[in-house]
């Protein structure tokens, strides 16, 4: 197989002075804001015992693990190879597979309900062994693609930078929770509509600083691919889990944080790597994936939401007929024709029949344990 030609021109340019404009460092600083703005009203939803628990039994962690650096980086040296890519986008695509799950994971695993401890756990550890893994896989598969020292390029600092960034604000946010429990949800709820509104910024001003240089990757076969790469990370990193026998909310995290990638990560590694009259308009490509990634991320969040709704639809309606049929059957010589208090054998935050009075059905919201009398 060829390899890539480094010195050949690429018939492309960035905007004049790209990367120090003044668009430039407010999108940087936006950027940076919002993180931290993020991570700390994420750490607000957190418990350190529950965090602990995945640490003593990481079978959760194992699998976003092998699932992050096993699925991703296959993907997309397979997809590379199915669509017949060139040198150079392949080695573009690639670099994106084999960096380590985003900050953007941790958000969607919020909105799917999912296991918000497990999900930080899970970044982290990315990030550690993306210190590895990243230069490992680099070597592996690109060879043969590129004949430079693409291990090399990686950019060790930036992902520190990244453990420092998501942490420290994390850190504190379960540390207001475990002291301050009763400003935790006000943080929270502050905090979202902030990350919300500056999102929004972000994104425009992204479209702004961008302008028209994102239309050369928006060819067929690269949409095609940064499609194909988020979906398969988001089904192949559920059903994984699900074999594996994790409940739904551990699952659906898995699934989150496999198909997210830290695009950051990737765009630093091209913009190190090679120059603009060399990677020419693929330099935008992690944008095109991370587009590709909001979008069906949001959507699968939106099947997950509606899975939740017609499960705790039938699950009412399986108490109530329940119910009814308890109290038709229990003897009226119980003294005051009311029947016993059931049990709630659940685990999930559903609603839970707490008793019966006068053919009344009371019901309790909140999460209750198996097996435990709800009073």
């Amino acid at each position: 197989m060829e390899t890539l030609n480094v010195s050949a021109p690429y018939n492309f340019s960035l905007p004049p002075n790209f990367g120090k404009r003044p668009t430039d460092l407010a999108l940087s600083t936006m950027l940076v804001f919002l993180l931290i703005i993020m991570m700390f009203s994420l750490g607000c939803t957190m418990e350190f015992s529950k965090i602990k628990a995945h640490f003593w039994k990481p079978k959760g962690v194992a699998i976003a693990l092998v699932a992050q650096y096993g699925i991703m980086p296959l993907t997309a040296f397979a997809l590379g190879k199915i669509f017949r890519l060139n040198n150079i986008e392949a080695l573009a695509i690639l670099i994106c597979g084999c960096s380590p799950g985003g900050s953007l994971s941790n958000l969607f695993s919020l909105a799917a309900k999912g296991d918000m401890n497990l999900s930080i756990v899970m970044t982290t550890c990315f990030h550690f062994f993306a210190l590895g893994m990243m230069p490992l896989l680099l070597y592996v598969y690109s060879r043969g693609i590129y004949d430079g020292n693409l291990k090399n390029k990686v950019p060790y600092g930036g992902i520190v930078l990244s453990l420092v960034v998501v942490l420290t604000p994390c850190t504190l946010g379960i540390f207001l929770k475990s002291k301050r429990p009763q400003y935790a949800r006000y943080v929270i709820k502050a905090g979202m509509i902030i990350v919300l509104l500056l999102s929004v910024a972000v994104t425009a001003l992204s479209v702004i600083n961008v302008g028209r240089s994102i239309l050369f990757v928006m060819t067929p076969h690269l949409w095609a691919t940064s499609s194909l790469m988020p979906f398969i990370g988001f089904l192949l990193g559920f059903l994984l889990s699900t074999l594996f026998r994790l409940n739904g909310q551990c699952s659906r995290t898995v699934s989150m944080e496999t198909g997210c990638q830290n695009v950051q990560l990737c765009t630093a590694i091209l913009n190190v790597t090679f120059s603009p009259e060399v990677i020419g308009p693929l330099f935008f490509f992690p944008l095109l994936y991370m587009i590709c990634q909001y979008g069906e991320g949001l959507l699968l969040i939106a099947l997950f939401r509606c899975y939740e709704k017609i499960k705790l639809s039938k699950d009412k309606t399986k108490m109530i007929y329940t119910a009814a049929a308890t109290e038709e059957t229990t003897p009226a010589a119980l003294g005051n024709g009311s029947t016993p208090k059931e049990e709630c054998c659940s685990s999930t935050a559903y609603p839970c029949l707490s008793g019966l009075d006068s053919g009344q059905e009371i019901w309790k919201a909140g999460t209750v344990n198996c097996g435990e009398k709800v009073a």
